[in-house]
């Protein structure tokens, strides 16, 4: 039996495994237009073989380009769109979308972030890491 199983085994090129999950979402998450040729193919034919992650896949992309580009008013027709195609791992993200859609559709439209001031309290937090435990007695008192 090995015998005759050898040679189908050096048959098979040795490109055949299929690509990880995470190199998957890799090529996904990437701009399109960044996507080296060869990944663009092999994602091409991934996607020709599952269309639940071509669904994904297009429904990531429209979402990365109204984060991009504020378009909060296209958030509701992706939200509709998402619900049509019946993807239980995007069903979650939209709940919580939902749960305050305002606010999203908000941050999403308007040009004002809080970026500025949410950079101060991560740097607040960092300083406090580093010192506890640090601050005793002796440097109190100095």
């Amino acid at each position: 039996m090995r015998a005759y199983l050898r040679p189908f085994r050096r048959a098979a090129p040795a490109d055949a495994r299929p690509p990880t999950p995470r190199t998957v979402a890799r090529w996904i998450l990437t701009r399109p237009d960044a996507l080296p040729e060869n990944d663009r193919l092999k994602l091409k034919s991934v996607l020709a073989h599952c269309p639940e992650l071509d669904a994904l896949t297009r429904h990531v992309r429209d979402f990365a380009q109204i984060l991009t580009q504020l378009q909060g008013d296209r958030l509701l027709q992706w939200i509709t769109a998402v619900r049509i195609d019946d993807l239980p791992s995007l069903h979650t993200f939209v709940n919580g979308l939902e749960r305050d859609l305002d606010a999203v559709i908000a941050g999403l439209t308007l040009p004002w972030n809080s970026g500025i001031v949410e950079g101060h309290v991560n740097r607040i937090k960092m300083i406090k890491r580093q010192m506890y435990g640090c601050a005793g007695f002796q440097l109190l008192r100095k």
